[in-house]
């Protein structure tokens, strides 16, 4: 069950752009962006699939594209992005077509993993450091017997049975924070996605592959095509992994033409490079 909510969105044309510039006093501002980010290859419009993935190298406009349709469309963020004085009025200037968007559609990005991993760090740093408290509690509370003198001097006899009747272990496991899983930072970043991500909405990933292993790639992949043809997802994805241009019937835009294009993913420049990396290497993989 394949669904799309944004069909189409339409970026201020160049000469909209220059207009808007030209009633500017240029001697107040240093730059105007995100006004003219793709001078000279700009697209009509952008037309969307269930997948669709924008592709380029550095400064092409991949994260840019992203962050104004998601600013144009209010969906959900949870993480500051780099904007401008100028933001607002060029978001203001573009339009879209489609259905509509449901409330829970994000940009998840990879400032947003990134703060999930050092936040995983700090709680699970936090936790080895109250093990550690703990461990000392269980032996001071299971040598010390409390007075009972009155009725608040119950939970300190609780605290004095449950160390004397429980193992060290068991003591500390259930005063531990629960369901706080330590993983590899990969591991982390992919289930940040696979957490985030649910049914029948909308979802703008930048770069997603960043921490991920090869492996890991592949799942977020095989992920990503099962959300799209099962479960009501619509995916636009910056990236430059291969493994994620190689999704299937996924509609990618070249940003590094000018201008920009539809293009297969063969046919993408790091894509092309790889391949012949591999194919300089060929004998190597028969080595006997």
């Amino acid at each position: 069950m394949n669904s799309t909510y944004l069909h189409q969105f339409f970026l201020p044309s160049e000469k909209d752009e220059d207009t808007f510039l030209f009633g500017i006093r240029r001697t107040c501002y240093h730059g105007y962006y995100p006004f003219r980010f793709l001078k000279g290859k700009q697209p009509e419009y952008f037309e969307f699939g269930p997948v669709t993935i924008l592709y380029g190298g550095n400064g092409s406009g991949k994260s840019t594209i992203l962050n104004v349709i998601a600013q144009r469309l209010d969906l959900i963020r949870h993480s500051v992005f780099n904007s401008s004085a100028f933001f607002s009025k060029y978001v203001n200037m573009c339009r879209f077509e489609g259905k509509k968007i449901p409330e829970d559609s994000q940009i998840l990005t990879s400032d947003d993993v990134f703060d999930y991993l050092l936040n995983m760090r700090y709680i699970n740093d936090g936790i080895d450091f109250r093990r550690e408290e703990l461990f000392q509690e269980w032996t001071d509370k299971k040598r010390t017997k409390p007075d009972m003198n009155c009725l608040e001097d119950y939970d300190k006899w609780k605290e004095f049975y449950d160390a004397k009747r429980m193992t060290q272990s068991k003591f500390v496991k259930e005063r531990l924070m629960k369901n706080v899983d330590i993983h590899s930072n990969g591991e982390s970043a992919l289930r940040y996605f696979t957490d985030h991500i649910n049914e029948h909405a909308l979802y703008l990933l930048d770069e997603p592959e960043n921490s991920l292993a090869f492996n890991l790639q592949k799942e977020l992949a095989e992920f990503i095509s099962a959300s799209a043809r099962f479960y009501g997802c619509q995916f636009i994805i910056a990236t430059h992994s291969p493994v994620l241009l190689a999704l299937k019937d996924a509609v990618i835009y070249d940003l590094d033409k000018e201008p920009v294009a539809t293009r297969k993913w063969t046919e993408l420049g790091n894509v092309r490079e790889m391949y012949e990396f591999f194919e300089e290497h060929r004998e190597d993989f028969f080595e006997k």
